[in-house]
């Protein structure tokens, strides 16, 4: 059989487009969607809570693919992929993240601005039920859906002080029920969250894979396409031990960063950025200790984002950087002052380095992935971090700081290995995320990010999906 679309993947890339895609596709369209992994419903991955030992029975294998590192690419093989397993931080980009080049003279600048993409925030942002604030740093065309979570104690003295560059959460955990999810409960479990407060394609956007246009094959690694001139004219995916080749008018790679890559690379894809400069952002943890100022209250387990170092002429010199205030169950050790403390995050951006790569193996199913280590751009934000949180929260009665001293080994945001361009010079994709070459392919996700923003990832190539399938089908 022939198809009009064959979607690989069931994640927030796939799920966005095809949402888009249906609602502008004849009765009549056919389309096949591949999914490596399976089908494992919330409370059945619930189970993990009462018996480990079956982990591998409802999760499956979370790394297929080999490294000589020891930094994990963190990604759920199974339908709805990383929503089943993220937190639901939906911070949009800066607009100066689109032109960083432009204006601080680092990295690359994105084929498209932030007012390209300002409505499919908006649109993305009401699929998923975003809670947010009215006041934020960056222009919005209309509200948040729900109402922001509640700021603790000490959020409400930074908010006081810095204005909107201090925020409450734009988070997917929401904060009243709405549609079928409950409210967010703030133990800090949201990898598997108890009370399906978070947005996940299976709470909200599952019936799309019921729609009878729809096939969704299970157990079936999309793994190369067939290329001719300047277009594909089918996709192999392996199914149980058969590898099997279908037919379609457009195909949309919608795995993750390394896979999508790999992709393209077993087709035959010459580009030479195909796969390179996998990234991700880099975080790490400081606690604040107070003399007599109490850090109490808060409505979500991450209350606040802080852009106080995100933006500014310091990018010129190294990474800007994203403030998460954490709220997580968490006491100071010390009698009677349990509660005189904080706890932030703070995640930097990064400069994709086109020696860390995704590379073929000789197994069509399994890619390597080369990494040698962030940037210098991004360890001179994480050397002058101390530095930086004496100025900002020095207004405060701060006791002492105990930064973590450990950086974190992922984010579980893989980025970069499909990047964004004006040309094939300098990139994989061009700005309606189809492939320079192959004009039927589009490659979705947050591989195609040209650098990695100090912001989470999801929101930005959720919108980008429906950007993508607007400008595709018009």
């Amino acid at each position: 059989m022939k198809y009009d679309l064959v979607v690989v993947g069931t994640g927030f890339a796939s799920t966005f487009f095809l949402k888009s895609y249906l609602e502008k596709a004849s009765p009549n369209s056919k389309v096949l969607v591949l999914e490596r992994g399976q089908m494992h419903p919330l409370d059945h991955r619930l189970k993990l809570v009462r018996d480990p030992s079956l982990v591998n029975d409802i999760v499956g294998p979370n790394q297929a693919y080999k490294s000589s590192s020891d930094k994990p690419w963190v990604f759920d093989p199974n339908f709805g992929g990383s929503s089943n397993c993220w937190t639901g931080c939906t911070p949009r980009f800066m607009p100066s993240d689109f032109e960083i080049q432009r204006k601080y003279g680092v990295g690359q600048d994105w084929p498209i601005s932030y007012d390209d993409i300002e409505e499919y925030y908006c649109q993305a942002e009401d699929i998923m039920a975003i809670a947010g604030p009215q006041e934020t740093p960056y222009p919005k065309s209309r509200e948040y859906p729900l109402p922001p979570h509640a700021l603790s104690s000490v959020d409400l003295k930074l908010k006081e002080r810095y204005g909107d560059l201090y925020i409450s959460q734009p988070t997917a955990r929401a904060s009243k029920p709405t549609k079928g999810r409950g409210v967010c409960c703030s133990t800090g479990v949201c990898r598997l969250c108890p009370v399906n407060a978070k947005f996940t394609i299976e709470n909200s956007l599952e019936y799309l894979y019921k729609d009878p246009r729809v096939t969704l094959q299970y157990n079936s690694q999309a793994h190369s396409l067939e290329l001719r001139d300047d277009h594909a004219v089918s996709i192999e995916y392996r199914s149980g031990q058969e590898d099997v080749k279908v037919q379609a008018e457009t195909f949309v790679l919608g795995a993750n960063a390394i896979f999508n890559a790999h992709i393209l690379l077993n087709s035959g894809d010459k580009n030479p950025f195909t796969g390179a400069g996998i990234s991700e952002q880099v975080g790490t943890y400081a606690r604040l200790y107070y003399d007599g100022l109490e850090n109490l209250g808060g409505g979500s387990v991450i209350t606040a984002n802080g852009f106080m170092m995100y933006d500014g002429e310091s990018r010129k010199d190294y990474a800007g950087c994203l403030i998460e205030s954490f709220n997580t169950p968490f006491i100071r050790n010390e009698k009677g002052r349990w509660r005189e403390m904080s706890i932030f995050k703070f995640i930097f951006e990064d400069i994709p380095d086109d020696a860390n790569r995704v590379i073929t193996t000789g197994d069509p199913l399994v890619p390597e992935v080369v990494y040698n280590g962030h940037s210098a751009y991004l360890q001179r934000g994480i050397d002058l971090l101390e530095e930086n949180i004496h100025k900002v929260f020095g207004f405060l009665p701060i006791e002492s700081i105990e930064m973590d001293g450990y950086v974190q080994k992922t984010e579980a945001h893989i980025c970069s290995t499909t990047r964004m361009s004006d040309s094939a010079d300098s990139g994989v994709i061009d700005k309606n995320l189809v492939h320079h070459k192959y004009r039927n392919v589009l490659v979705l996700g947050s591989g195609a990010y040209p650098v990695t923003s100090p912001a989470n990832p999801t929101l930005t190539l959720s919108a980008l999906s429906l950007y993508a399938a607007d400008k595709y089908l018009d």
